[in-house]
């Protein structure tokens, strides 16, 4: 396993993490959840990512409770937590957004289903525009300095919206944000390479990237269709069923083209989608989701292709996907 800094911050994470989201408390019960988190931890993974609104705080409970089970060294993992969209379904205003009254209670029932003394990060789901950008910096920088929080950050916020909140934090002598956790891969790149490009270097903001497989689209598994025991066949997920297929054949043309430089390089289009979102330096962490121990074996297996991928391969890369 490499380890990558988050950003400036002293905090080094595994390249490749490991996510909850979609899978824990539906595709994966306790048992595949055990094991899927012990190979994880083996190999070196140190970060595992959860937030409130996945499956309703379900699988934050699952996480909970199987690191209570394996007992890995409080100190040898960290765990996230998100909040913006709540645990409940159709929540009352005060249980969802970025009030002070939501992130400072979202964060304590996170603690509680998680069952750990503090979240190592803690993010901001989604701008709230509902909510002060003050009030929201403020109610993180009394969890950091209560100690329940290490290092706090945004999901998908704007370029701009990141920059009011560390003029807020910077004038207010709080505690700005760390990290942005954006969707970043071969077919979603803009919001990543351009209009963050500011962030890393004024700033020195790290990302802990998710979707690094287009939600399985970069795998090749769609190209024919999809099958029905795939993320995009389960039922809950016809939005992103629609948002990922139903644009043409653009996206799968791409992805068809991804496949002679994957065989060539010995590896499988996945490996390849993984390699690639690391062979960017602004990249602190790639979070993998997995329902079977196979996949996330083989997905773990990428960080190998990346000495691989030299000008020449992500030249062509490239011209496939331009």
């Amino acid at each position: 396993m490499q380890y990558r800094r988050l950003g400036k911050s002293g905090l080094q994470l595994s390249a490749l993490s490991f996510g909850a989201w979609v899978t824990f408390g539906q595709q994966v019960g306790r048992s595949l959840a055990r094991d899927l988190l012990a190979l994880a931890h083996d190999r070196g993974v140190n970060f595992f990512d959860n937030a409130e609104v996945y499956n309703h705080g379900v699988a934050e409970t699952l996480m909970g409770d199987v690191l209570a089970d394996l007992r890995f060294p409080r100190d040898s993992y960290c765990v996230s937590s998100k909040v913006f969209f709540g645990a409940r379904n159709n929540p009352l205003p005060t249980q969802r957004g970025l009030s002070r009254k939501h992130v400072i209670e979202a964060c304590h029932q996170a603690l509680q289903r998680l069952r750990v003394e503090h979240l190592d990060l803690y993010f901001c789901h989604r701008p709230d525009p509902d909510t002060p950008i003050e009030e929201t910096v403020a109610a993180m920088d009394t969890l950091v300095r209560q100690g329940k929080v290490l290092y706090w950050g945004t999901s998908e916020w704007s370029a701009e919206e990141i920059r009011e909140a560390h003029k807020v934090a910077r004038e207010n002598h709080m505690y700005a944000p760390t990290m942005e956790q954006p969707e970043y891969n071969l077919l979603h790149r803009q919001r990543v390479e351009v209009e963050y490009a500011s962030l890393y270097s004024d700033f020195g903001m790290g990302t802990t990237i998710w979707s690094p497989l287009a939600s399985g689209l970069l795998t090749g598994k769609y190209n024919d269709g999809v099958p029905s025991d795939a993320r995009l066949g389960q039922p809950g997920y016809e939005w992103l069923r629609r948002a990922l297929l139903e644009q043409g054949g653009e996206r799968i043309a791409k992805v068809r083209r991804l496949q002679p430089i994957a065989e060539e390089l010995g590896a499988t289009q996945a490996q390849l989608a993984i390699a690639w979102c690391l062979a960017n330096p602004h990249v602190s962490t790639v979070m993998l989701g997995a329902s079977r121990l196979e996949q996330l074996e083989h997905n773990l297996d990428a960080l190998e292709l990346l000495p691989k991928l030299d000008k020449a391969v992500l030249a062509k890369i490239e011209q496939a996907v331009a």
